[in-house]
This record gives C-alpha cells, sequence and structure tokens, in this order.
C-alpha cells in the first residue's frame, strides 16, 4: 500500500500540488503538516511512520519534503528499510523496493557519511591550529583569579549574604559556590 506524506513550511502555501501528486500515483493515505522543515516535531510525519506498515511504502513528492537535513533523511529512510517499509520520492524517482533505488539511497548515505567526516577533520585542525596560537577555546571564567580571591574573602565574611555577594560580582549562586569549594582545595 502507498501511504503519501506531503509537507509546507507556511500556512501561506499550500498543500495541493504535493496531494495531486501522491494521489496521482495511487497513495491510499496522505498525512500533511505545515510546519517548518527545520522543526523536530512533526505530527504529520510522525502519524505517517506509525501507520505505515511492513511491505507498505512510504511516498513524498521531493526529499526535502521528509528530512531536515540529509542526515535526518536517510536515518528516517534506514529506520523505514529496517521495518520492511519502501520509500518512493516522485520528483527524485527514487524507490528503494527497487535495487536501482536501493543503490541511490546507499550513495546517498555514503556522500552524507563522508561529508560528517570532513566536518569533523576540518573542526579538529581548525581546533589544533587555535591551540598553536595559544587560544584554549572553551567558555571563559566567570571569575579571574583576584576575582575569585575576593569572592572567597567576601564569603568569609559571615556579615555578607551569598545574595549581596553574587549580586557585587554579578555572578549565580552556583558560580559562587563552585569558586568557593575550589578555594577551599
Amino acid at each position: 500500500m502507498l501511504i503519501g506524506y506531503a509537507r509546507v513550511s507556511t500556512s501561506d502555501q499550500t498543500l495541493n500540488l504535493q496531494k495531486d501528486a501522491l494521489e496521482q500515483i495511487g497513495c491510499s493515505e496522505i498525512f500533511t503538516d505545515t510546519i517548518s522543515g527545520s522543526t523536530t516535531e512533526r505530527q504529520g510525519l510522525d502519524a505517517a511512520l506509525s501507520y505505515v506498515r511492513e511491505g507498505d511504502t512510504l511516498v513524498v513528492w521531493r526529499l526535502d519534503r521528509l528530512g531536515r537535513s540529509l542526515k535526518h533523511l536517510i536515518e528516517t529512510i534506514t529506520k523505514l528499510n529496517t521495518r520492511k517499509i519502501g520509500f518512493k520520492s516522485i520528483t527524485e524517482n527514487i524507490d528503494t523496493t527497487t535495487s536501482g533505488g536501493k543503490l541511490i539511497f546507499h550513495i546517498f548515505g555514503a556522500l552524507a557519511e563522508f561529508e560528517r567526516d570532513i566536518i569533523r577533520e576540518r573542526t579538529h585542525a581548525g581546533l589544533q591550529a587555535a591551540r598553536a596560537r595559544g587560544r584554549l577555546g572553551g567558555r571563559p571564567k566567570a571569575l579571574n583569579l583576584k576575582k575569585a580571591s575576593i569572592a572567597l574573602a567576601l564569603y568569609m565574611d559571615k556579615n555578607n549574604s551569598i545574595t549581596d555577594i553574587c549580586k557585587t560580582l554579578n555572578i549565580s549562586r552556583a558560580t559562587l559556590y563552585r569558586y568557593i569549594q575550589a578555594g577551599k582545595r
């Protein structure tokens, strides 16, 4: 059985083109979303994924209607494949129920993995270059050494309240307690 899924990003857009294409190829059910593709919570997609059964094929008008990114698209289609559910994209003419469609899908998967590896390598190289220039990265400390010693001194004076110390140094209670613990060691 063919199950359709259609999505538009805003309520100004219409689902008619996608629905017509899905109906034309014989989808018995069509699930829809009117929500940005970058949003993780998509009720229509979740309903479609819950509805499809082994032997069914989930059909979309275009690949970008299903996945937020190539990684998400591949994850979704992989989950479908493990459940023995096919996937079909009308515009790109990809059908994972055929050997050619499976080949295309595996090529996409390899390209996505290659892209992730390249990004990881670039990030690693950038961090090494920054370290070589003396930059450590990460979030800056809330208090320098001088302010940390002031915080400890203010804390030791029982006339100062925790709230007043935090307001004076413009830090949170958690930060104050973290520096006090470190100062007591």
